[in-house]
């Protein structure tokens, strides 16, 4: 990563510049920078596997990926990103997405890395999304160091910390307690003890925590009887705000981001990192996925979009830029969203060799393609390959390139892949979502005239030089002459009856794109049955 020269740094705008200039304040500032004692600045995100990695997995790493290339743009300081797994929590609920769930249902509230994996594949249940998350993430060729909260406890890697918080058990039950309800408070600890009878998490009240002996003692629900256990060493796990803290602590991370459901448990642990007298990391509360109707997208409802259907109809970059776009504010993440985010990619791509080099650090092409961004090499867009798509009424590639060289002979698959993998997600998109809603409408003897007026102006006004532009204005002074109190209402007619949809794009383009010659031959064979009709 090249650095930015710092004459640039105070006029910087997009938010992971502003992220990472918090990092740099929090470590003494851009003209007085000073490396962590650890040599080197350490970005954290989470998961919980307990279930399969989905698309805000990938949200918090690509998002904290680009803050990472931010970062190591400004200052002379190694980074590490890692992804954590919360696999030593014990195990809530069976998922609805695996098999042999009766094999599941025996073993809740044991860790997830003491679980049978109900796919028959690794030894634990735990171990198998641990899997599926490195797969997943070396799938988009993230930067990154995977870390298992079991292997962090049991190795004893967080023992002088857990050792620390048992020390200051009082100061953080202080924090904590006030805001559990009332029967919570009588039961709760910072220590999970593991029962050495069946292996669960026990939610169990602490009887005595025992500074000398790093022990604590509890009644075991099942024998009634008291057991003293140590509190390191993977015999106990620490609730979860207790937990978070404790790790930000003992790996030195410096900066975390998470969703706004979790706003008072990164609260609640900061204030625990400063009352054992050390430095939380700088967070960033983003905010959570909608569905089309406005509500909050779940994994257990299923109303969100996976990874994989994004992947159907949009490369890669697209989903980073819908990541990149508004982290705090909510964003509605539907099929929709897609063609749209898809063009707005291509856009930043075709217009960032023209920005001056200010603004090319805040391009969001520049985070997405880590300060190198490619060069789509076409102004045609996803919208119009769909519609493109659609009017040839093909899945057949060889027909679609066929009309893109009919309008720009320049590019090819060879020299262009990022347009010919364009042409499968406008033929994936087009089979999946416009072909099953097609209603098309038949010219009729009220709009038989608007169309030969049509047809009129496109043989008679347009030649090879014709710009997309001038095309568009002869089609709005068709709609006026109509007198349509909306053009809109125009357009709308021509899209149903050309393409069979309620909308469609900007048509200028379109027909540059498809062709004057081909456009007439479409208008005509409209035109033949409205006559035949009659």
């Amino acid at each position: 990563m090249s650095k930015i020269d710092r004459k640039f740094y105070s006029n910087l705008k997009s938010w992971p510049f502003k992220e990472a200039e918090q990092i740099i304040k929090s470590n003494g500032g851009l003209a007085n920078f000073k490396k962590p004692s650890k040599g080197h600045i350490l970005l954290e995100t989470g998961y919980g596997p307990s279930g399969l990695p989905h698309i805000g997995t990938f949200g918090e790493v690509v998002r904290t990926t680009m803050v990472r290339n931010a970062l190591m743009s400004l200052v002379n300081c190694q980074t590490k990103l890692i992804a954590f797994s919360d696999d030593m929590d014990g195990l809530r609920k069976v998922p609805e997405n695996v098999p042999n769930k009766d094999l599941l249902s025996k073993y809740i509230g044991k860790p997830l890395t003491s679980i049978p994996d109900p796919f028959d594949k690794y030894e634990s249940f735990g171990h198998h999304n641990n899997a599926k998350l490195r797969s997943f993430l070396d799938e988009f060729n993230f930067d990154y160091n995977f870390v298992s909260s079991t292997e962090q406890y049991q190795s004893g890697f967080f023992d002088n910390t857990i050792t620390e918080i048992l020390q200051n058990y009082e100061k953080i039950l202080e924090i904590i307690l006030p805001t559990l309800r009332k029967e919570r408070k009588s039961t709760y600890s910072p220590f999970l003890p593991i029962s050495i009878e069946n292996g669960d998490v026990l939610q169990v009240q602490i009887d005595e925590y025992r500074k000398k002996s790093n022990t604590i003692i509890y009644t075991d629900p099942k024998s009634n009887k008291k057991v003293e256990v140590l509190v390191t060493g993977g015999n106990c796990k620490l609730q979860w705000k207790v937990d978070w803290a404790m790790r930000w602590m003992a790996l030195g991370v410096d900066y975390e981001m998470c969703g706004k459901d979790l706003t008072e448990s990164v609260d609640l642990a900061s204030k625990i990192c400063k009352v054992l007298g050390k430095k939380s990391p700088v967070n960033l509360i983003y905010e959570m996925f909608l569905d089309d109707k406005g509500e909050k997208i779940s994994k257990s409802v299923g109303n969100g979009i996976s990874v994989d259907e994004w992947l159907r109809y949009g490369p890669p970059e697209s989903l980073s830029l819908f990541m990149y776009q508004k982290p705090k504010s909510a964003k509605k993440l539907f099929f929709d969203v897609i063609p749209k985010t898809v063009d707005e990619y291509i856009s930043h791509c075709n217009s960032y060799r023209k920005l001056d080099d200010q603004k090319k650090f805040d391009s969001p092409v520049w985070h997405i393609h880590s300060g190198n961004p490619v060069n789509f090499k076409s102004d045609i867009s996803f919208n119009a390959l769909t519609n493109l798509v659609s009017i040839c009424n093909t899945s057949d590639k060889k027909i679609i390139w066929g009309f893109v060289n009919q309008y720009d002979e320049s590019i090819n698959p060879k020299n262009n892949p990022e347009f010919d993998k364009l042409i499968d997600y406008s033929i994936n998109y087009y089979n999946d979502f416009v072909l099953p809603n097609k209603k098309y409408l038949d010219v009729n003897d009220n709009t038989k005239t608007v169309f030969e007026d049509i047809r009129y102006v496109l043989n008679n006004n347009i030649n090879e030089n014709t710009s997309a532009e001038e095309i568009q204005t002869l089609l709005y002074d068709v709609g006026k002459k109509h007198q349509f109190e909306n053009l809109k209402d125009f357009f709308k007619l021509v899209y149903q009856v050309l393409l069979g949809q309620e909308q469609g794009p900007r048509l200028g383009s379109f027909i540059k794109l498809y062709g004057v010659e081909e456009t007439i031959k479409i208008i005509d064979q409209k035109l033949e049955n409205a006559d035949n009709v009659n």
